[in-house]
This record gives C-alpha cells, structure tokens and sequence, in this order.
C-alpha cells in the first residue's frame, strides 16, 4: 500500500520498441508502455549513488551533444536527400535526452556543468562534418555512435556485476538505447560513410573527442 500511495515519476513514451511492463513498469494511456519509477524514494533504495550519478549524468550529457550534433547537419543538409535520414535518427535522441532529463530529476542528479560547451561543441561537430557533404556526415555519425554504443555496454557490464535486479529499471533504458544508438552507426554504414576522403583519420578524432567528452562528463 505505501509503495502505491507513493509519488510516481512519469518517465517519456518511447515510440520503438517499448519497454515490457514488470515491477515499478506501469501502461500508459493511449497505447504502448513506457518505463515509470514508482517513487524517488523506492527507485533510489540501496543503489550505489555514486554509480547512478555518474552513470546519468554523462548519459545525459551524451545525449545532449547527440542533439546538438544532429541538429548541426540538419542545419546544413536538411534540404539535401539525406535530410529525412538525419531527422529521423535525431528524433530518436530527443526521446533520448527527455528520458534522461526525466531520470535525473527522478534520481536528483545535477548535469555536468560542460554542457554549455557541448552544446557548441556538438553543433559545430555536426555542422562540420555535414559540410563534407552526405558521406561526412555519416562518417560522424558512425564514429560517435560506434562510441557511445560502447559506452552504453560498459555501463550495462557496470551494472550488472552491481546487481542486475536491483538496476533493472535503468538496464532496460540504456540496453534499448545502446541498440537504437547501434542502429544510427549501421544506417551511416548504410549510407557510404566510409567512402569519406580520409575516413579512418576521421573516425578516429571524432572517437578521441569522444572518449574525452564522456571522461569529463562523467566527473565534472
């Protein structure tokens, strides 16, 4: 009866692959599932704090360049034939980010404090690469996306060595993404990425950036 009467945190309707209802899963009205702490309280009992903060706040930060990095080729590409493409992977990260938005308000995690940085950072990313033209831009997005689905399964190893039950909640949230994320790398594969000029110099500095942006993002 208390964990009934306790205050519930709605968390955003993900329009793929829906999350299965189980415990602390509620239906959502109007169709499909989508994943609803039964309270801050009960959602934060006995997790290691420590983890969780660090593990949502660089996730969020993640999906926040992500934003900034799509939104950057649309900027520039929009138009183009590859426009639809790019709008539709960037839709997925917004239903990203406002999961995460959702979650850090849930587990009263504070964002890193770079993100005005990668809010420049990832648009100038996605710009830039977008004005290499089609093959460029999705040169980007198979670097990045090839780094944060690898980022995604560190933390799903993290967690489960923590405690697969107690972390379920948060497991299903990023194992989905990770294979959203791991979709946007093959369609960018899919879309002649690596015929870029200089493709693996490319990669690999974007992938660099990467690393770096989830090592502060993490601790700051």
């Amino acid at each position: 009866m208390a964990a009934a009467a306790a205050p519930a945190v709605r968390c955003s309707l993900l329009k793929r692959r829906p999350f299965r209802c189980g415990p602390g899963l509620r239906p959502v009205p109007g169709g499909g599932a989508s994943l609803r702490l039964c309270s801050t309280r009960l959602a934060q009992e006995g997790l290691n704090k420590p983890v969780i903060d660090r593990i949502i706040r660089v996730d969020h930060a993640g999906e926040y360049g992500a934003n900034r990095i799509y939104a950057g080729q649309m900027a520039v590409l929009g138009r183009s034939s590859v426009g639809p493409i790019i709008q539709q992977m960037w839709n997925q990260e917004k239903d990203h980010l406002k999961k995460f938005n959702e979650l850090m308000v849930a587990y009263r995690v504070r964002p890193t404090v770079l993100l005005p940085f990668w809010n420049v950072a990832g648009f100038v990313l996605g710009a830039g690469s977008a004005l290499l033209g089609r093959k460029g831009a999705m040169a980007c997005t198979v670097a990045v996306e090839e780094s944060i689905s690898e980022h995604y399964n560190n933390q799903i190893r993290t967690l489960i060595e923590e405690d697969p039950e107690k972390y379920k909640e948060l497991l299903q949230v990023i194992k989905q993404f990770r294979d959203e994320e791991q979709e946007h790398h093959d369609i960018g594969l899919e879309h002649d990425a690596e015929a870029t000029p200089a493709y693996s110099v490319l990669k690999t500095a974007i992938q660099l950036g990467c690393k770096a942006a989830i090592f502060l993002s993490e601790r700051i």
